[in-house]
């Protein structure tokens, strides 16, 4: 799938990896490196330690970019779906291949 088909606000399912099943929105989209980023998803920690901006330290936890292959448009009913493009009244628009709607 192209990064032309999901776009940021989307809702996606994770087909693969330790998010499996999982649902979230698109924050952002890395169109050069085939990555999304998810809210939610694929969150990594990092260790920091206390300086004087943030005297308490701690553990800073953000999501990481996925691939984009492993990611698909959720249709309404949540389940997955693959996207098409479709001239509809002079406009080309994102169609859902499951149900026919426009995304």
């Amino acid at each position: 799938m192209s990064a032309a088909k999901i776009k940021k606000g989307d809702t996606v399912v994770v087909l693969a990896g330790k998010d499996k099943g999982r649902s979230g929105a698109v924050l952002q989209v890395f169109p050069k490196e085939d990555k999304v980023l998810v809210d939610g998803i694929n969150v990594h920690a990092r260790h920091r330690k206390a300086d004087q901006m943030n005297p308490q330290g701690g553990i800073d936890r953000k999501p990481a970019p996925l691939h984009i292959s492993n990611v698909a448009v959720a249709g309404k009913d949540g389940k997955a779906t693959r996207v098409r493009f479709e001239v509809r009244d002079g406009k080309k628009v994102r169609v859902a291949v499951k149900s026919g709607e426009v995304i």
